[in-house]
C-alpha cells in the first residue's frame, strides 16, 4: 500500500472521529437538563431524555418563584445546560437569559410545543434510540409505570392519540424499529396506524395489574431488592431515574394485587416517595414485613441563616381521575328482614365498590360484598342485604341500630385504592316494593351509537329503572357502562332506555353476546330490585341518509299523483295526471295551448 493511500486512509479515519465528536458534543457537553413547562407530558419527556442520556437526574419548573429557587442546586461552574421550554405554557420566558445573567455558561434553551416528538427526534440522533413504548396521554399514570424500565432498557416513551397519530408515524416511518410496546389503554385509530410495526400490546384493563407487569419486565433486565412505592399521580426524580422499579399504591390502602405482589416479589425495602400515602406503607410494613423508608423532604436550598430548614420534595402533579363515594342512607327493612345501603357517587366518573358493614359494633353481625359493584357517575344506588357474613338471616331486634361502614371504592374492580369509613344510625322502615319489570329486547344502533334496551313493566304500581351493560369489550378492555339516570315506566307499559356505547366493527365481532342488568323500585332513589339476562349480540344498522332520500322520493311522487295544477286558459285546479282541463275542455299543457291558439289565429286570417 503506498504512503500516498495510507495518509488518506489516516485523513478519512480522523474526519470520522471529529464528526462522531461534533455528532456527540451536544450530548457529552450537558451535565444538567431542565424542564420549564406547565404541562406534564413536557415534563415527563424531559425528565425521561434527561435519564436516557445519562444526565439524570434531571429537574423542573413547578412555578415562576421556583425558576430562581432551582438555580441554587446548580453550581455556576456547571458544564453545559439544556432547558427544554413550553412555548406556550413556560413558567419562565426566556429561561436562559436568567441563567446567563447569573454566570451558567454553555446554556441551550430549546422553546418547541412539541416536546415530547422533538425530543424524540433528538435522543434518536443522540443515543441511536430504536424502541418505544406508545402510551396515551389521556393516561398519566400508565406513563408513570413505563418510565422505570424505559430508561433501563432504553425506550423511549411517545404519547400519540387520535389527533397526532399521522404525525408520530410520519416520525417513526423513518426509524428501524426494533421494537414497540403499546402500553394500556390506547384510540383504535392509533392501534391501527401503527399495526405496520408489529407492536405488543400490554393491557390487563387495571392500572395497577399493567404496574405490575412493568415492574416484571424491569426485573428481568436488572435485578433489585428495593421498590420505590407512590400511587402515580406526581412526577419525582427518583421515580423518573430508572434507578429502581416503581410500583403503585393506593392513597389508603394496597390493592389486593399488589400485595400478593410484594409478598412474591423478594423485595426487601420499599421506598414511599412523599409522605400523603403514610397509611398506606404502615399496612404495607405491618401486613408483609418488608422495612418502608419515607423520602419526603430536601435540604434547603435557598440561604435563609445558619440552620438550614427543609424544603418537601420538587413533585410535579398529574392527571388524576378524582373518585368520591358517600353513603346517602341505611335503613333496617323490617317487613323484608333486609339493610338497604344506599350509596351516591359524587364523582363525574363511574366507580365500584365493595363494602363491609358491622351493626352495633357486633362482629358477629357483619354483612360484605362479594364483588365489587358498579354505580355510575352522579348515581344512586342501593344495595340489598339479606343474611350476615356467616349465612344467617338478617334478623335485628333493637331499635336503635348503629352501622360501621368501611368501605373500598375505586374506578375499576381491582382498583379499589380509596377508603369510605362512616358509622352512622340505621333508620328502621316497614316497606313492601311490589315493583316487576322484565328485559324484553337489547339492540346496539350503530348510527346513534348507543345500546337500547326495552323493559317492560309487568307489575301492578309504577316504577323506576335504570340499566347497565357488564363487561362489554371495547377496544381491548373490559368495561360497566350505565344509563345516564333513572326513567318512570307505567304498570303494563314499555320503555326504551339508551346506554351510549362508540364501538368499532372490531368491537361488535368481539363481543357475540351482551350482558344486561337492571335496577328497579317504586322509589327513584331506592331501586332494591335487581333482574340479569344476556342476549345475542344485535346490530341494527339503519342508514338514516338512504331512507331520508326514498322519504323524499315517496312525497314527490304522491305530489304528483295527487297534487293539483291550474289550467292555463281557466285557471280550473285539475289533477297533475290531466291532459284536457275538465272545465274548459283545452289543454293543460301550456305550451300546446299556445301552439293550438296560434293556428286559430292562422285561419281566422
Amino acid at each position: 500500500m503506498s504512503i500516498k493511500n495510507i495518509s488518506k486512509g489516516l485523513i478519512l479515519a480522523l474526519f470520522l472521529i471529529i464528526s462522531t465528536i461534533i455528532a456527540s458534543s451536544n450530548v457529552l457537553g450537558v451535565e444538567k437538563v431542565i424542564s420549564n413547562s406547565a404541562d406534564w407530558r413536557d415534563v415527563y419527556s424531559t425528565m425521561l431524555y434527561a435519564s436516557l442520556i445519562g444526565k439524570q437526574p434531571g429537574l423542573f419548573l413547578t412555578s415562576t418563584r421556583h425558576g430562581t429557587i432551582l438555580l441554587y442546586s446548580i453550581p455556576t461552574g456547571t458544564n453545559g445546560t439544556l432547558i427544554v421550554s413550553s412555548r406556550s405554557q413556560p413558567y419562565t420566558v426566556n429561561y436562559k437569559s436568567a441563567m446567563d445573567s447569573q454566570g451558567y455558561k454553555d446554556v441551550e434553551e430549546l422553546v418547541t410545543n412539541k416536546i415530547n416528538l422533538d425530543l424524540a427526534k433528538r435522543v434518536v440522533k443522540e443515543k441511536n434510540i430504536k424502541k418505544f413504548i406508545i402510551v396515551d396521554d389521556a393516561y398519566g399514570y400508565n406513563a408513570l409505570s413505563a418510565a422505570s424500565y424505559a430508561v433501563i432498557d432504553n425506550y423511549y416513551v411517545l404519547f400519540v392519540n387520535d389527533r397526532n397519530a399521522a404525525e408520530i408515524d410520519t416520525f417513526l416511518s423513518g426509524i428501524t424499529i426494533e421494537k414497540m410496546i403499546i402500553f394500556g389503554q390506547v384510540d383504535e385509530t392509533v392501534k391501527s396506524r401503527l399495526a405496520k410495526y408489529n407492536p405488543e400490546t400490554i393491557n390487563k384493563g387495571d392500572r395497577f395489574d399493567n404496574n405490575i407487569e412493568m415492574v416484571q419486565r424491569y426485573l428481568k433486565v436488572r435485578q433489585s431488592k428495593q421498590v420505590l412505592m407512590s400511587n402515580g399521580e406526581f412526577i419525582e426524580a427518583s421515580i423518573m431515574s430508572g434507578d429502581d422499579p416503581v410500583i403503585f399504591i393506593g392513597k389508603s390502602t394496597v390493592p389486593q394485587q399488589i400485595q400478593d405482589y410484594i409478598k412474591t416479589s423478594g423485595f426487601q425495602v420499599s421506598v414511599l416517595i412523599g409522605n400523603e400515602l403514610i397509611n398506606s406503607a404502615t399496612a404495607i410494613r405491618r401486613q408483609l414485613g418488608i422495612s418502608v423508608f419515607v423520602k419526603f423532604a430536601q435540604g434547603s436550598r435557598t440561604p435563609t441563616g445558619p440552620i438550614a430548614t427543609v424544603e418537601d420534595l420538587d413533585k410535579f402533579p398529574m392527571p388524576r381521575y378524582a373518585v368520591d363515594m358517600g353513603i346517602y342512607s341505611i335503613m333496617y327493612n323490617k317487613a323484608t328482614g333486609s339493610l338497604w345501603v344506599t350509596y351516591k357517587n359524587k364523582a363525574g366518573i363511574g366507580a365500584y365498590v365493595k363494602g363491609t358493614i358491622t351493626i352495633n359494633g357486633d362482629e358477629s353481625l357483619k354483612i360484605a360484598d362479594t364483588d365489587p359493584v358498579f354505580i355510575d357517575k352522579n348515581q344512586y344506588k342501593t344495595i340489598i342485604y339479606n343474611q350476615f357474613i356467616d349465612g344467617r338471616q338478617i334478623a335485628i331486634d333493637s331499635s336503635n341500630i348503629t352501622a360501621a361502614v368501611y368501605t373500598l371504592f375505586g374506578e375499576g374492580k381491582k382498583s379499589l385504592d380509596n377508603v369510605l369509613e362512616a358509622s352512622m344510625q340505621v333508620e328502621s322502615v316497614q316497606i313492601l316494593d311490589g315493583s316487576v319489570m322484565n328485559i324484553t329486547n337489547v339492540e346496539y344502533d350503530k348510527n346513534k351509537k348507543a345500546f337500547i334496551l326495552t323493559v317492560e313493566n309487568i307489575g301492578t304500581v309504577d316504577s323506576y329503572v335504570s340499566a347497565e351493560i357488564t363487561d362489554i369489550l371495547i377496544n381491548g378492555e373490559y368495561l360497566t357502562i350505565s344509563s345516564p339516570g333513572t326513567i318512570l315506566v307505567k304498570a303494563g307499559k314499555k320503555a326504551k332506555i339508551e346506554i351510549a356505547a362508540s364501538l368499532s366493527d372490531l368491537d361488535i365481532s368481539n363481543n357475540p353476546t351482551v350482558k344486561v342488568k337492571i335496577y328497579y323500585g317504586e322509589r327513584e332513589n331506592s331501586l332494591i330490585n335487581t333482574r340479569s339476562a344476556e342476549f345475542p349480540f344485535n346490530l341494527v344498522s339503519l342508514d338514516y341518509a338512504t331512507y331520508g332520500l326514498v322519504l323524499l322520493i315517496i312525497i314527490l311522487i304522491l305530489l304528483i299523483i295527487f297534487g293539483k295544477k291550474k289550467c292555463p286558459h281557466c285557471k280550473h285546479k285539475n289533477s297533475r295526471l290531466n291532459k284536457i282541463c275538465k272545465k274548459c275542455g283545452k289543454p293543460m299543457n301550456s305550451k300546446v295551448h299556445g301552439q293550438v291558439e296560434n293556428r286559430e289565429e292562422g285561419k281566422q286570417q
